[in-house]
């Protein structure tokens, strides 16, 4: 079976762990019976684990109860940048080797829901889970919204980002996060009401700055070239632009030169939300688009 899931923006700011928006870069996977495991990837990542440890062999053996498996990954979906690569991987992977629940298995392999929730719904969503089950619900999101995102060459692994919070946070910060997170989800339903302060963050985004110090820098640069609102995209190091589509190129123009001012190699992406999500069987294979991607 083959089954392909978008990449997703998590946290938005002040949503930590809680909140995600599915973005248009896709990662598929096919999975089909074979004599014994073999493993072909393809795009981002390629190569790097082409055999029983890449994540998609470990969710598909998981998942199928043996390693007979043929197994082809192709993505497009940037490795340890804060797009969610991990869970959408586990997502279609888990799909494609035919569980009847891939939210519950990716958020498991993730170790919380809201990346895997927003690449099986798509959109915005936010996600939790209640008695051991995952509950994800799809959000209100402007379609005049357009999203542009930095994404730093240099990898920022989920659990190297995580040891750089601290184990408690003080009753102000958290009263202010979700104060900041109701701005957040009234102005991603509407755009005209979306201002920067609704992005801002006092769980994790400070916490982590010392391991991307150029972070404020650009978010800056994001807010003075028209973004609505910029944060950091999930555990980064990549930063996302909330953007009204009619803005969306300037702020493009801003991150490039807050690259080249920083001196710090990337790439500037300008996507779209994604609303389908999951999909499987033959429709899964990922779509041929010829706007370009970031450079």
């Amino acid at each position: 079976m083959r089954a392909r899931a978008p990449a997703s923006a998590a946290n938005l700011g002040p949503g930590f762990d809680v909140l995600a928006l599915a973005l248009d870069l896709y990662v598929e996977v096919e999975v089909e019976s074979a004599p014994r495991l073999t493993v072909v990837s393809e795009g981002e990542g390629a190569g790097l684990f082409d055999d029983a440890s890449h994540l998609a062999a470990r969710v598909a053996m998981d998942v199928a109860g043996h390693d007979r498996l043929a197994i082809t990954v192709r993505s497009e979906i940037p490795v340890a940048r804060g797009l969610g690569s991990s869970a959408a991987l586990a997502v279609a992977a888990a799909a494609a080797a035919g569980s009847p629940d891939p939210l519950a298995v990716a958020a498991r392999v993730d170790g919380h829901p809201e990346n895997a929730a927003a690449s099986v719904l798509g959109g915005l969503v936010v996600a939790t889970s209640i008695r051991g089950s995952v509950r994800a619900l799809k959000m209100g999101l402007d379609p005049d919204l357009e999203f542009v995102v930095v994404v730093p060459d240099r990898a920022l692994a989920t659990a190297k980002a995580r040891r750089a919070l601290p184990a408690e946070v003080s009753r102000e910060d958290a009263t202010f996060n979700l104060g900041r997170l109701g701005l957040l989800l009234g102005g991603l339903a509407d755009r005209r009401v979306l201002t920067r302060e609704a992005a801002e963050d006092r769980l994790h985004q400070d916490y982590r700055s010392p391991l991307f110090p150029e972070a404020p820098q650009i978010l800056s640069a994001l807010h003075a070239g028209g973004s609505l609102a910029a944060c950091w995209s999930g555990a980064g190091p990549s930063l996302l632009a909330i953007c009204d589509v009619r803005d969306s190129t300037s702020v493009e123009e801003a991150a490039r030169a807050a690259l080249h001012s920083t001196g710090v190699p990337g790439r500037v992406m300008r996507l779209h939300p994604d609303s389908r999500g999951l999909v499987t069987g033959e429709a899964a294979s990922m779509p041929v688009n010829g706007r370009r991607r970031g450079s």
